[in-house]
């Protein structure tokens, strides 16, 4: 029906539980919700339905009202078709459809190198792996490119996936002033740590990836512990030290990236470290327990005193086995790439510089 002309506005106002069924045209303004309404009209006026259409405001949930999401994909050229046949889409809500996705920053963290993102960070990684054992609830955490300052380790829990916009990009660092002693740690369900790995009947840390984050520490303290876990793949990550050259004449820093731990019950096993980079520590791996199955491929270790000891301590229950470095490259090495000590089973194929 055309509007030949406009008399008068009628409105009227009061409370969102007294919101009548409008005229057409008629304004309501909901005074508690602050939230502004007009009447359809009649379906013989034209209307596709009898009811009061909300006006967008400041205040009005966006998300909420969004309720009609179809994927589309009309790049390709032609419409998608969704859903087990055209006459039934699938159709979603677009809150459920932006949760397909989680990003740190969604928790409370800023990336803006000088802010603790130490809570905001664990309260994520719980909230997605640790809160229910329903897989469903499980979320890729995105970190956004950025420095996150943390003052406290961060506890990864089993079947967990971070993930970054490059090493170079997202970073995640230990402040000089820290009070924990790692920049993350493994740790079971319940982000259980320690000697409280499993307790509870908590699943051990297993079936971890990160890919394309670096991991720096800016105190003299090991970057990760790989503590009672299996089945972890690090793709793509940077562990990064505070020393520079000058500190590296010596090994009395006695600073590694990364360190294991295991017992006897959950012996620390199938670990790969796939192009990565170590530098700026005293020694990228420095492993003397029972460990088994640690893998480092194509990666890249470069200024450090050596890159990689073997059971040169204690070793415990015969220490490594399985640790396998290739087709790698130290380079800027004070001393030896890699040491072997009183173990077996160990070995490398890499390439010098």
């Amino acid at each position: 029906m055309a509007i030949v002309q406009v008399s008068r506005i009628t409105h009227r106002k009061g409370l969102s539980e007294n919101l009548p069924q409008l005229a057409g045209a008629e304004f309501g303004w909901v005074i508690d919700d602050r939230k502004l309404f007009i009447g359809n009209g009649t379906l013989a006026e034209g209307a596709p339905a009898v009811g009061n259409t909300e006006v967008l405001t400041q205040y009005s949930d966006i998300l909420a009202l969004a309720d009609g999401y179809t994927y589309k994909g009309e790049a390709a050229g032609y419409t998608v078709q969704t859903g087990p046949s055209a006459s039934a889409p699938v159709s979603r809500t677009l809150q459920r459809k932006i949760d397909d996705f989680a990003s740190v920053k969604d928790f409370g963290a800023t990336g803006d190198g000088s802010t603790d993102d130490t809570d905001a960070i664990n309260r994520a990684l719980f909230q997605l792996f640790c809160r229910q054992s329903n897989s469903e609830i499980r979320r890729s955490l995105f970190f956004p490119a950025g420095t996150y300052l943390i003052t406290e380790p961060l506890k990864v829990p089993p079947f967990c996936r971070l993930y970054g916009e490059g090493s170079s990009s997202s970073i995640i660092k230990l402040s000089s002033s820290a009070s924990g002693n790692y920049v993350m740690q493994t740790a079971d369900s319940l982000q259980q740590i320690g000697s409280n790995i499993g307790d509870a009947s908590a699943t051990p840390p297993s079936n971890i990836e990160i890919r394309s984050l670096s991991f720096e520490t800016a105190k003299s303290t090991t970057a990760v512990l790989v503590e009672d876990a299996n089945n972890i793949l690090f793709e793509s990550v940077d562990f990064k030290g505070p020393l520079s050259q000058s500190d590296l004449g010596t090994a009395s820093a006695d600073l590694a990236l990364v360190r294991f731990d295991s017992t006897a019950t959950l012996v620390t096993n199938h670990i790969v470290f796939d192009r990565c980079s170590f530098s700026n520590a005293t020694y990228a791996f420095d492993a003397d327990e029972q460990i088994e199955g640690i893998t480092v491929n194509n990666s890249r270790f470069t200024t450090l005193y050596s890159g990689v000891l073997i059971g040169t301590g204690t070793p415990v229950s015969g220490g490594p086995q399985g640790f396998c470095v290739m087709q790698s490259l130290f380079d800027n090495i004070r001393s030896e790439g890699i040491i072997i000590g009183a173990v077996s089973n160990n070995m490398s194929v890499i390439t010098f510089s």
